[in-house]
């Protein structure tokens, strides 16, 4: 009897799950179009004026996002005179992945590198944030050519100790972690979302509406869930294969961190990597948490036309 109760329970959480799924992409619908790569689709953003001389800027969003992260705060206001790409990444947002092994920078930059091609983009800035930091890191290594300049936002580029959290780790476990992800997590996660999204925020207080603004519920997929699990757990293994050959980037970097960050620690990430990259130009903010995009974005669009050649003044983008 307790066995045929439960399995009931996981039935209607099931379908109460598909309903939500259902639900989130009603409210949440692609902005965008899709770009073929090998073996997937990215979800692209693509604003801004197409003749602007200036090379164009590449949105790179970290975990638990999508493209709506980095576009509220920068990529908006930097598209009224650059033409700005933003990307949800492989599984993350409206981009697909076929394959669970597609969770590493290595290979989400392969995929990023193809789609600019097919958008016509040589060169590009690239801003990444977070887990992403590890990403733009990976292209300037993998394809310099195309990295005209790099701007690190509260960047994962290093080893750490201890792990990514018990329900990561659960949710990108084979059977198990997809029976949690497609019964449990989208009921749970629509109550727990928004103290999580605050947590991140801390020291600093999490933008009304912040949830609603950035698609955040489309995270609470399990298709997506999973995929932010599994890029979770495999980023430590990725990082420490890249790190010794962070001193052969010849891009211009530039890090942009705070030091009150407990999500990505500084001292283990931003600061080593700052010693590591030639000329590498490191700014760190005093009283900062992790979202330096919303505590600083006039200080970064900065940063990014100074990384252009381009001047900037904090009234004009007001």
């Amino acid at each position: 009897m307790t066995i045929v109760i439960a399995v009931a329970a996981l039935a209607l959480l099931a379908a109460a799950t598909q309903l939500g799924v259902v639900l989130v992409q009603r409210a949440f619908p692609a902005q965008g179009m899709m770009v073929e790569v090998t073996g997937d689709a990215l979800h692209v953003v693509d604003i801004g004026p197409r003749e602007a001389a200036s090379p164009p800027i590449v949105m790179l969003h970290g975990a638990s996002s999508n493209l709506e992260v980095m576009r509220r705060p920068l990529g908006d206001r930097l598209a009224r005179n650059h033409r700005v790409i933003l990307i949800d990444r492989p599984g993350h947002g409206w981009s697909t992945r076929a394959r669970a092994s597609d969770s590493t920078p290595a290979i989400q930059g392969r995929m990023i590198s193809e789609a600019l091609t097919k958008l016509g983009i040589e060169r590009a800035v690239v801003v990444a944030h977070s887990w992403s930091g590890a990403l733009g890191l990976r292209l300037a290594l993998d394809d310099p050519d195309r990295v005209a300049g790099l701007v690190l936002l509260a960047p994962v580029a290093y080893p750490w100790k201890g792990g990514v959290g018990k329900y990561n780790e659960l949710i990108a476990t084979p059977v198990i972690g997809p029976l949690f992800a497609y019964t449990i997590t989208l009921p749970l996660g629509t109550v727990l979302t928004g103290s999580g999204a605050r947590g991140v925020f801390l020291p600093q207080t999490m933008p009304d509406g912040f949830v609603k603004d950035t698609a955040t519920p489309l995270l609470l997929r399990p298709r997506e869930f999973i995929a932010n699990a599994r890029d979770l757990v495999t980023l430590k293994a990725a990082v420490a294969e890249q790190a010794p050959r962070y001193g052969a980037i010849k891009a211009p970097l530039t890090i942009i961190t705070g030091d009150a960050d407990k999500t990505v620690s500084t001292d283990i990430h931003s600061r080593p990597l700052a010693a590591a990259v030639p000329h590498a130009k490191l700014i760190v903010l005093p009283g900062t948490g992790h979202m330096i995009q919303n505590a600083a974005p006039d200080l970064v669009i900065a940063e990014i036309e100074a990384m252009i050649g381009a001047p900037y003044s904090s009234a004009a983008g007001a």
